[in-house]
């Protein structure tokens, strides 16, 4: 076994100075001990990403490099003071090369950090700015419609990668927001769940109702009862009701929600204190409002105003925001768990290490996905499940590389076996602070990749469009972009 361990050792020696040969410039020899090595480290493993084969083979590398360099530190030299603090205390020695083993690895994550070229994004602070823009525009629209018989918006809740601390992208960000809207007095809504076949996606009607106010019309002597004053009487002498304005039959609409909320924030802009330095661009959206700020130095804000009815007191929202159907009828509000997701990753930074990397790993991931089949919220699927089952220890800097494979991995899995479960349901690794439907946490969970069981096409091509996926992930790490 010492004979072959030598053997090893020589042969990942003959194997760098191999690498280190192609080396351009020279530099001292301290210095490319250390470069070299982490970059000889990376191609490797990079090189081994490449094919199914060595996927396994990557975590043997890492056993061995560690195991030989051990028995290079270990062997007999010459030098008479090396082995009097061998023989000092051997477990000292031990102590000091476990750390010398993590300073390797916080070495090889800060060269990656350092090598890949990351798109440059300021989120915290236009976070902030959309953040006080929100909040004084429903100040403002909450004063306008205070007494109307409209909806009645609630303070706007932050969702989105934005909000979550990252982006794929360097531009086109877009920061979301979810408007929780309440019903006037008089009004109630009802919750009705789609259940016209399997899907993945739950999809609700909020239908309204009206609902008797004689009690309060007495005690306040101004609220009119739309269930029992007559007809005439409230056309004469007040606003239109709820279901006479936003609805279509009985259900509220999302399409003339959107219509009436972008006509809203074009008369509260000129109220609003940034009107003064910034101009407002409405953009087309027939579900939510949308719309840009455009500062004075050209620099611009993109801001998506979604809608919801809450599902109790839950974090889930049926909402605006648009299906994967072709069409999508105007009175369909999908379920959204986007303000339950910020809350996980929220939970996530406070229990992980400074030094975290796991919304490095979810950016770089998604990057390598935009244009093909695979949905962000698919891989922010994987992630999440990985962050409840691994602990949170294990993903710092110098954990990068294998985080980055494990996420791989876990995703390889799941198109193969053409299946994916949601993250919220029948899952009891949730965090307790996250507020869900009772029946959430034992409901038989949704497969995000169904569409792939049950076509075989689609499964195909998710197949192919993986190993396109993969050998991006490969470029990007050898190359850094």
């Amino acid at each position: 076994m010492q004979q072959r361990a030598e053997q090893l050792s020589q042969e990942m020696t003959r194997l760098l100075q191999n690498v280190e040969q192609g080396r351009q410039e020279q530099r001292s020899l301290e210095l490319r001990s250390q470069e070299q090595s982490a970059f000889v480290w990376g191609a490797l493993l990079f090189t081994a990403l490449q094919t199914w084969q060595f996927w396994a083979v990557a975590g043997v590398l890492v056993l061995l490099f560690g195991f030989c360099r051990r028995l290079r530190k270990r062997s007999p030299e010459p030098d008479s003071s090396s082995k009097e603090e061998r023989s000092s205390g051997n477990r000292e020695q031990v102590e000091k090369e476990e750390e010398e083993d993590d300073n390797d690895a916080n070495d090889m994550g800060r060269f990656l950090e350092q090598h890949i070229q990351w798109p440059f994004q300021n989120l915290a602070t236009e976070c902030q700015e959309v953040k006080d823009l929100v909040a004084n525009f429903i100040l403002i629209s909450g004063c306008m419609l205070s007494k109307s018989f409209l909806l009645v918006l609630q303070p706007a809740i932050e969702m989105g990668r934005a909000f979550e601390g990252w982006s794929p992208r360097e531009k086109d960000i877009i920061y979301r927001v979810l408007v929780p809207l309440k019903p006037p007095c008089g009004h109630t809504f009802h919750l009705e769940l789609d259940t016209a076949g399997e899907r993945p996606a739950r999809n609700f009607c909020v239908r309204v109702e009206l609902v008797c106010t004689c009690t309060r019309e007495k005690l306040a002597g101004e609220i009119p009862c739309f269930l029992h004053h007559p007809q005439e009487e409230l056309r004469r002498n007040q606003d239109p009701s709820l279901l006479h304005t936003l609805c279509t039959g009985s259900y509220l609409d999302v399409q003339k929600t959107a219509d009436w909320f972008s006509r809203l924030v074009k008369v509260a802009w000129p109220v609003l204190p940034l009107s003064s330095k910034c101009s407002l661009k409405m953009l087309p959206s027939s579900r939510s409002c949308k719309f840009q700020v455009i500062k004075s130095n050209n620099e611009s804000l993109t801001i998506e105003m979604m809608f919801g009815v809450q599902q109790g007191d839950s974090d889930i929202f049926a909402s605006s925001q648009t299906t994967e159907a072709t069409f999508t009828p105007s009175t369909m509000w999908s379920e959204s768990y986007a303000v339950a997701e910020v809350k996980f990753f929220r939970h996530v930074a406070r229990q992980a290490p400074h030094d975290s990397f796991h919304l490095k790993c979810l950016q770089l991931c998604a990057h390598i996905l935009v244009g093909t089949g695979f949905s962000t919220s698919a891989l922010k699927t994987v992630v999440m499940r990985l962050l409840t089952t691994r602990h949170l220890s294990d993903w710092r800097r110098r954990d990068f590389l294998p985080r980055l494979q494990e996420i791989m991995q876990h995703l390889c899995i799941c198109v193969k076996e053409g299946r994916l479960d949601h993250f919220f349901f029948g899952n009891e690794r949730v965090p307790e602070e996250i507020i869900l439907p009772p029946h959430f946490r034992t409901a038989k969970p949704l497969n995000l990749f169904q569409h792939m069981a049950q076509d075989p096409i689609a499964h195909a091509r998710a197949l192919r469009e993986f190993v396109e996926v993969r050998n991006r992930l490969t470029r990007l790490l050898m190359y850094g972009h």
